[in-house]
């Protein structure tokens, strides 16, 4: 038998924190009734919204974080020159094509960082993920080979995420 969530005051107490220092410094003021509202929010509006979140994995390696931001950094750079010289020549080059990615990751954090980082590199985009979540869909603007790309994307971004989520 599964044990009911007990009840907790601060279910997100970095939320509150956050919430309560907020709403003071955009009032610029500590005026009783604004420490007082601050006070409300910074219980009230937690208390309503933790039951809105899933479990999610958090970050396990904040160096190998720090190195897939660097190499996503650069990615984006390196792509929008090739962007900018597809983009100038014949458009009749041009391949445009949606793509299906088989995910591994399951969980919706990585998911989004994932799909979030295909979005940034310039000439993809993502475009759903399944329901099932077990394909992301991408459009890409110029497709030379598309099982290259998958390949690409899951070794350079899918991989990496992997590691740091422990998923």
């Amino acid at each position: 038998m599964k044990a009911q969530p007990r009840f907790r005051l601060f279910p997100m107490p970095a939320h509150s924190i956050l919430l309560f220092i907020i709403w003071l410094l955009l009032n610029n003021t500590l005026a009783p009734g604004h420490l007082v509202l601050a006070a409300f929010l910074a219980i009230t509006i937690p208390l309503l919204t933790s039951g809105l979140q899933t479990p999610q994995p958090s970050f396990r390696k904040p160096l190998l974080t720090t190195r897939y931001a660097l190499m996503v950094v650069w990615d984006i750079i390196v792509a929008n020159f090739e962007v900018a010289l597809l983009v100038l020549g014949p458009s009749k080059k041009l391949a445009p094509a949606f793509i299906a990615v088989p995910l591994d990751i399951r969980h919706e954090f990585p998911i989004t960082i994932l799909a979030s980082t295909v979005s940034l590199t310039p000439g993809t985009v993502s475009a759903e993920v399944s329901e099932d979540k077990q394909w992301l869909y991408v459009h890409v603007l110029h497709l030379t080979d598309k099982e290259a790309l998958i390949a690409l994307i899951k070794q350079r971004y899918e991989k990496p995420l992997m590691e740091i989520f422990e998923c």
